[in-house]
């Protein structure tokens, strides 16, 4: 088995699982459907193509949380107006995201040729990917790079991604990253239903279900991170 590590980080980052057109929410860490939008892209699949897009669901998927960020609302207006050119309506909208933050994803998958495929598409893009909006596209050191074992295995010995400063904000002591992770792939007293397996991207209809993600706990020492 293979597993891809990628690093999202920024100054600004959404990764919403629910939304509407007034209200444009963010989720605090990313999302596996979003991530399969971001390998889909690279791969060059179009929206309609369901039957891909959907065998991108088998990933195995993780997210380690090396630096939290914070929310951030963005208030906007919207006008609407008539044909004769009068005002109908003003829309208020709100749309949230993270700022600052620094995320670890693992992709795994036990036929190594998939993952190889994926990883040289991430490297060699078909469409430009985004982290959740079109107005955030991913670093250029995005791709940390395709590890053997799984995606726990991983991201439990993996270095720790924070940014210098908060790791020195964070001092010398050990600190504790949480891991969310695909329920199968890990054992955990802690387990969450998310909305975030991809049925379909299409424009006309986009449809989701439910996947269940454990939620763990690794000890860094910061110390030996300096």
């Amino acid at each position: 088995m293979k597993t891809i590590i990628l690093k999202f980080s920024g100054p600004l980052q959404s990764w919403g699982t629910k939304s509407n057109f007034e209200t444009r929410h963010t989720d605090f860490y990313p999302s596996k459907s979003a991530v399969i939008g971001i390998i889909a892209a690279a791969l060059g699949y179009r929206r309609y193509e369901n039957e891909k897009i959907s065998k991108l669901n088998e990933l195995g998927f993780a997210v380690r949380v090396d630096q939290p960020g914070n929310l951030c609302r963005d208030y906007h207006t919207a006008h609407k107006y008539k044909k004769d050119g009068t005002e109908e309506r003003t829309y208020v909208t709100n749309r949230y995201y993270i700022e600052d933050a620094v995320f670890a994803v693992a992709i795994s998958h036990s036929d190594d040729e998939y993952i190889r495929k994926i990883y040289t598409a991430l490297k060699h893009p078909w469409f430009q990917m985004f982290m959740g909006r079109r107005a955030l596209p991913v670093p250029y050191d995005f791709i940390v790079g395709i590890f053997e074992d799984g995606a726990l295995e991983n991201l439990t010995s993996l270095e720790w991604l924070a940014a210098d400063w908060y790791k020195k904000r964070m001092g010398a002591e050990p600190v504790n990253l949480e891991i969310y992770i695909d329920s199968n792939l890990a054992h955990s007293n802690t387990v969450n239903l998310r909305k975030d397996i991809v049925k379909s991207f299409s424009q006309i209809e986009r449809k989701f279900d439910f996947r269940y993600e454990a939620v763990l706990s690794v000890s860094i020492n910061a110390s030996m991170e300096e």
